[in-house]
C-alpha cells in the first residue's frame, strides 16, 4: 500500500529568502537522489482561510510501501538535507498515511 510523507516547514521569520529557495531546491532534488521516493511535489501556502500558523511550505512525497519509507529516512542524502534544513526551521509538521 503506497505512503504518502507530508512535510510542511515553518522557518525562522530572519531566514533569508536566498536560504528558503536554496532548501526548496535541495529538498525536491531528494526525489532524484533517492530511489524510493516515487514522487514529490511541493508549494507553498496559498490558502485564503488563514490558518496556516505560519507554516509556508508544503512537500508531499509518496513511498510505494512502509518499506521505501523506511529506507528513506535513514538515507545519507536525506539525513544531509535534514542537517541543512535544521538551522532555519522556526517548526516542521510531518504526517504519513497509506493510500
Amino acid at each position: 500500500m503506497p505512503i504518502r510523507h507530508l512535510v510542511l516547514l515553518k522557518f525562522k521569520v530572519d531566514t533569508a529568502p536566498a536560504q528558503v529557495q536554496a532548501i526548496e531546491a535541495a529538498f525536491a532534488a531528494l526525489a532524484s537522489k533517492i530511489s524510493a521516493v516515487q514522487s514529490l511535489e511541493w508549494g507553498t501556502n496559498n490558502s485564503p482561510e488563514g490558518l496556516a500558523k505560519g507554516f509556508t511550505h508544503c512537500f508531499n512525497l509518496t513511498f510505494a510501501d512502509e518499506a521505501g519509507r523506511a529506507g528513506y529516512l535513514p538515507h545519507p542524502d536525506h539525513l544531509a538535507f535534514v542537517e541543512i534544513l535544521k538551522p532555519t526551521l522556526d517548526d516542521v509538521l510531518v504526517l504519513d498515511y497509506a493510500v
